[in-house]
């Protein structure tokens, strides 16, 4: 690996990069930050966690001229969290340099944006839609362009910005930088890079360097009615720190974060029908640890980088092998571990082991956990917060009191006490969450051309986005005869 030192980096940005914790490259930042800092087009193809936003991020901070006031450098990202999250990621790496960045997105007040844009900021980051309605409004100009990067463009035409993006990208200068970074290498991205970039250099973070050996990988074979049940045994035993729970619908993470709260859990619910100042409460309560479960859909968790994530859940089965690796690295960040669980219906098995073949996931069986291995596992974890507390120390103030109580009580009942005070009691709190259809891998999935980085081309599963669906695909919601069949369960607690 690479120091930054060593990649021709000016000295105010190494200052910030060390200063944040990192001394090493990671890959694709190794192989992108050279050929971007030459000034041609550059294809790069890897993963969320990889490293990507620094990849293009330092390069671009560094060819940006502070005495100009004009948009030098646009970053047009899928989501409002990912907006978000590289701008902070910008400034953090400008720290030591006269740059200002900007995100821009939908959700956010536009005069509020129309005067910050007033301040000419150096760098853009913003989502498609919001981006183009001020380009329109003629709030936003970029005739003077230098840079402009798709951040997950896989993601963004999965989303339905191929119209919003070709309208941004004749609105800038022929003689720019183009920056594409993708998961995967799809016929729609190849075709887009055809149009709009000259000559790229493509680079990829092969399919071993995307894995996550920090997570330890497990799944759990059971019935959709178990699920509820075996979730919250695996949180009392497991006991995270911070945990997010992917659903497949607006529905399920409603209903999810919901039962959860009966059940005495501190969860909530993230996904796209909540306003931003919603969305804003839900990830600061997260951050600062108010909560300790995240209930997401996949749209709504893209670009949530909150360190301390232990633990990840997918309640329901991702649609494709390159959400499970956007989920699972939610957790497992900046050289930390991580698990990850996720459920699996018997219908369900033969896309489990599509995405682990895709993927070159190793993702062990575990077996469905007991009732009683859950109160084991509730009673060991508040044996072990005991013992850490005493180890501690800082206890002198209790000693006075806690030697009167074992003159007057035994020692042993008084321990008991204090874990039964520190154990989670079960709340028996009947549920009812809606079933949702397996997904099972088609035949053509076989087939599915593979990209350079590893990677899949997406089929029509790929595009269901935050619970809405592809009719053309094979993952329409239940038929009569399913919801006939199926019902709504009701799980209680064992």
């Amino acid at each position: 690996m690479a120091t930054f030192n060593e990649l021709n980096i000016d000295f105010p940005i190494v200052r910030a990069i060390t200063e944040m914790g990192f001394e090493e490259a990671t890959p694709i930042q190794e192989k992108a930050i050279p050929l971007v800092l030459e000034g041609g087009d550059v294809i790069g193809l890897a993963q969320t966690g990889t490293g990507k936003t620094a990849a293009f991020g330092i390069p671009l901070l560094q060819s940006i001229n502070a005495e100009d006031e004009f948009v030098q450098g646009l970053i047009l990202a899928p989501t409002r969290e990912l907006s978000i999250q590289v701008s902070e990621e910008l400034v953090r790496l400008s720290k030591f340099l006269p740059v200002s960045v900007l995100p821009i997105y939908g959700g956010q007040d536009i005069e509020r944006q129309i005067r910050a844009l007033k301040k000419r900021p150096h760098i853009i980051v913003g989502t498609p839609g919001r981006v183009l309605d001020h380009i329109r409004r003629k709030t936003l100009k970029l005739g003077q362009l230098n840079t402009i990067i798709l951040d997950e463009a896989d993601e963004m035409l999965d989303m339905g910005f191929q119209d919003e993006l070709e309208a941004i990208l004749g609105h800038v200068p022929e003689k720019r930088q183009t920056l594409l970074f993708s998961a995967t290498m799809a016929p729609p991205i190849r075709k887009l890079a055809d149009k709009y970039l000259t000559n790229p250099k493509q680079i990829a973070v092969a399919a071993k360097e995307m894995t996550v050996p920090s997570i330890e990988q497990y799944y759990l074979e059971l019935n959709e009615k178990e699920k509820f049940d075996v979730l919250c045994r695996l949180l009392d035993m497991e006991g995270p720190q911070l945990a997010i729970i992917f659903g497949r619908t607006k529905r399920r993470v409603d209903e999810l974060s919901e039962a959860l709260a009966k059940r005495g859990y501190f969860a909530d619910g993230l996904h796209g029908d909540l306003s931003q100042n919603q969305r804003n409460l839900v990830m600061k309560k997260f951050k600062s640890g108010q909560l300790e479960i995240l209930v997401a859909t996949d749209v709504a968790a893209r670009g949530i980088d909150v360190s301390g994530v232990t633990h990840v859940f997918n309640f329901d089965l991702p649609q494709t092998p390159d959400s499970y690796v956007h989920r699972i690295g939610r957790t497992g960040r900046a050289g930390k571990e991580g698990v990850s669980f996720t459920f699996v219906t018997p219908r369900e098995m033969s896309h489990l082991e599509h995405i682990m073949k895709v993927t070159s996931a190793k993702i062990k069986k575990r077996r469905v956990p007991s009732s009683t291995d859950a109160l084991e596992g509730k009673q060991r974890y508040s044996a072990e917060r005991l013992i850490q507390t005493v180890e501690e120390g800082n206890l002198k103030e209790y000693e006075t009191l806690a030697k009167n109580l074992l003159d007057e009580q035994n020692s042993v009942a008084l321990i008991a006490a204090a874990l039964k005070l520190m154990t989670r009691e079960a709340k028996d709190v009947e549920v009812n969450l809606t079933p949702e259809a397996p997904l099972r891998a088609k035949k053509k999935e076989k087939n599915q051309r593979r990209s350079g980085s590893g990677g899949y081309s997406k089929g029509g599963a790929g595009r269901q986005q935050d619970g809405r669906r592809d009719r053309r695909s094979g993952n329409s919601r239940p038929n009569f005869q399913d919801k006939k069949r199926s019902g709504t369960y009701v799980a209680k607690k064992k």
